[in-house]
């Protein structure tokens, strides 16, 4: 066993990366020594802006040696009259073997020539060779370059190679048009704190070696290094660091020695909202903002930076931050007093000159119909005037501040400084909540929006994205989303689930397809279809949402997705939670054999689903037996059972009925009592069937039993 390393040393790699990179090899690698016998005992990844680099512990020096057997041509082929054919001697001389060592076998494709060879075990050495190259060049990532007069691309100009086995040094060459990088043991540390070469006598002393050199290798030790110094250095300074998972995984992958290095900027940009002074330093300079204390977002004019360069120049680091930081956040606030110098609704003309989609119009054009959507929500909801009043102006506003100065220059304020905007214009506090949250959620880690107004507009707003790209004819397709749709389909989902809103979406999906129809700005070649289009692309998010979000069973939610689940988005997820209840706690086994029985005979008759009531559906007088007499008292006593459960969604009461229904339909099967469903005379099959049919149109109000697996 050995140790082998392979260190690939660039000019400085964009973070992004090398976080990618090392990923990629994590798959990669592994698996390929794997599939060549020489899997070693451990595999460590590192990598710094200047460096990937891959250990390998434990690895065999080479592979086991191994007996193949060969499949060879028919034995027809390779033999006639008893002597090789020139078939046999050509797949002989293939494998390096004499004619007498091939061997003839039947098959159940015939009879076949074979061969056993050893082969023996190659070095690995020899394999790395091979190998490594493909590791290094087969990597992929966005805006590689060339550099020399080669032809080599890699996301920065590779300057050096370290391959050791143990001690010895893996003669490997890459070649870049004149340029030559052949690999050795000297690698390179700190490009400021140890400018010198760093000699490698063993693969082993490498990680050591590199933190001599001022170069922590490893990215999770050198993130935990980073946010241990900014939290400490927090608390010296009395403030709560602000430290984005994202950020702190960025800043760990451009710097090879972390330092924190404090900044500070002046008082007078606390009066700025303090959003845009965090996303100028999250997002622009790479600074962890300090808070005054874990609530709220009220910042202490402090910062920290970590630095890659020399500690002992910390200060002369600290004033170059700051006065960056001053001229942006300057800039900031020239924005922020440029744009409050008018009201809010003034920007809104302005929308007509940004383009929302080429075929759907602009902006305001966009803003106009997220009204007219939020005005049909508000009638389904029956709101009245006030909250109305609130919902028109928001809807009105809700896009405004994208024409203002400071959401040009940073567009992750969108919706924050139309909340801030509005305010300052003497909106009313409904409505510029109503600006920020009808964004929200923005990604998978976000709250969704807490007020009515804020609820309504974000479902306008997504609703009106989803009909008009649906419209152009860009649905998604495979992982491609460029619009994000199914994000926003999700989003208005979850948005009616967690708020409780009682919506008919299918009806809201046709009318707003119709206001398409009739706007004549907007081409609508088939209306229809595209209805169904927007029908099916919900009921797939319900089924993707109740699985993976609620955890719900695959056939449980298959269940609930009959054609009125769009109809009431809340009753399909609240069936959907109760059957999954009901199989956890063993009550679905009660109903579940008698339901399903009656459902698939059922399906032999002609009476319509929606039918609930055995008056005019079944003749009495064509009931032969006592257990048909049964059955149908059971389904009457039933009947203001499914309809109490229909009105208030608690199928607590349903079920229980369910229960009470199946031992006297067990009997109707299965008892002294019981019948053929099936009889010769039509009338009384047709009753049979009916009640069969009545039955299983009681438990469709809760869920196709059919579609159920059973546990």
């Amino acid at each position: 066993m050995a140790t082998f390393l392979l260190e690939v040393g660039t000019e400085e790699l964009p973070a992004s990366f090398v976080s990618d990179a090392l990923h990629q090899w994590q798959t990669r690698i592994p698996a390929e020594l794997a599939e060549q016998a020489l899997a070693p005992e451990a595999v460590r990844f590192y990598g710094t802006p200047r460096r990937l680099a891959v250990i390998l512990d434990g690895l065999p020096l080479r592979q086991p040696d191994r007996r193949e057997e060969v499949k060879g041509p028919p034995a027809q082929a390779a033999f006639k009259d008893g002597q090789p054919t020139k078939a046999a001697e050509g797949f002989a001389k293939s494998r390096g073997v004499d004619v007498s060592a091939l061997e003839v076998r039947d098959t159940d494709k015939g009879a076949f020539v074979f061969v056993n060879q050893d082969i023996p075990g190659r070095a690995a050495t020899d394999i790395l060779a091979e190998l490594i190259p493909q590791w290094i060049l087969g990597l992929e990532g966005k805006r590689f370059m060339r550099w020399g007069e080669g032809d080599l691309r890699f996301p920065r100009p590779i300057r050096w190679l370290v391959a050791l086995m143990d001690s010895e040094v893996l003669p490997l060459t890459l070649e870049n048009g004149s340029l030559v990088c052949t690999s050795d043991r000297i690698s390179q540390g700190h490009r400021v704190l140890h400018p010198d070469p760093v000699s490698l006598r063993r693969a082993q002393d490498y990680v050591e070696a590199l933190r001599d050199a001022y170069v922590e290798i490893d990215p999770a030790a050198r993130r935990l290094l980073i946010q241990h110094q900014v939290e400490e250095t927090a608390k010296t300074l009395g403030g709560v660091p602000m430290i984005s998972p994202a950020l702190l995984d960025e800043v760990t992958n451009l710097v090879e020695w972390p330092t924190a290095v404090v900044g500070k900027f002046d008082t007078e940009f606390l009066d700025l909202p303090p959003e845009v002074a965090i996303i100028e330093m999250e997002s622009h300079q790479r600074y962890f903002p300090l808070k005054q204390n874990a609530d709220g977002l009220a910042l202490i004019p402090v910062f920290i930076t970590i630095s890659n360069g020399d500690p002992s120049k910390d200060a002369i680091i600290a004033e170059g931050n700051a006065r960056v930081i001053r001229a942006r956040l300057s800039d900031g606030k020239f924005f922020f007093d440029a744009d409050r110098a008018q009201p809010l609704d003034a920007f809104v003309a302005k929308l007509e000159t940004v383009t929302f989609e080429e075929r759907l119009g602009s902006m305001a054009a966009k803003v106009k119909r997220i009204g007219t959507v939020a005005d049909h929500l508000c009638d389904q909801l029956n709101l009245g005037a006030q909250p109305r009043q609130h919902i028109r102006r928001a809807a009105y506003l809700c896009k405004a501040d994208l024409v203002t100065q400071m959401v040009g220059e940073f567009p992750e304020l969108q919706g924050v400084m139309g909340q801030k905007y509005a305010l300052h214009s003497g909106e009313p506090e409904a409505v510029a909540t109503a600006i920020v949250e009808h964004y929200l959620p923005k990604g998978a880690q976000d709250s969704l929006p807490q007020t009515l107004a804020g609820q309504v507009v974000g479902i306008a707003d997504r609703l009106d994205t989803l009909v008009g790209i649906f419209s152009t004819g860009q649905l998604p397709t495979g992982s491609s989303d460029p619009f994000a749709l199914r994000r926003a389909a999700n989003a208005v989902l979850n948005i009616i689930w967690a708020a409780g809103l009682p919506l008919n979406l299918a009806k809201l999906l046709n009318t707003v397809v119709q206001d398409f129809a009739q706007d004549p700005n907007l081409a609508i070649d088939a209306p229809e279809t595209l209805r169904t289009q927007l029908h099916d692309f919900f009921l797939q998010r319900v089924q993707t949402l109740l699985q993976d979000e609620q955890g719900i069973d695959y056939d449980l939610v298959n269940a609930v997705l009959s054609d009125r689940a769009l109809n009431d988005p809340l009753d399909v997820k609240d069936r959907a939670l109760f059957l999954q209840a009901m199989r956890r706690s063993g009550r679905m086994d009660k109903v579940y054999e008698t339901v399903n029985r009656a459902t698939r005979l059922a399906a032999q008759g002609t009476l319509d689903t929606n039918v609930l009531d055995p008056e005019g559906v079944i003749v009495e007088a064509k009931l032969e037996a006592k257990a048909e007499q049964d059955f149908l008292a059971a389904l009457k006593t039933l009947v203001p059972q499914t309809q109490a459960a229909q009105a208030s969604h608690d199928y607590d009461q349903l079920v229980a009925g369910l229960e009470q229904v199946a031992p006297v339909v067990s009997g109707f099967f299965d008892g002294p009592d019981s019948v053929l469903v099936m009889a010769d005379e039509p009338a009384v099959r047709q009753n049979r069937l009916n009640l069969l049919g009545l039955l299983r149109n009681h438990a469709l109000v809760l869920g196709d039993f059919g579609a159920i697996v059973k546990g």
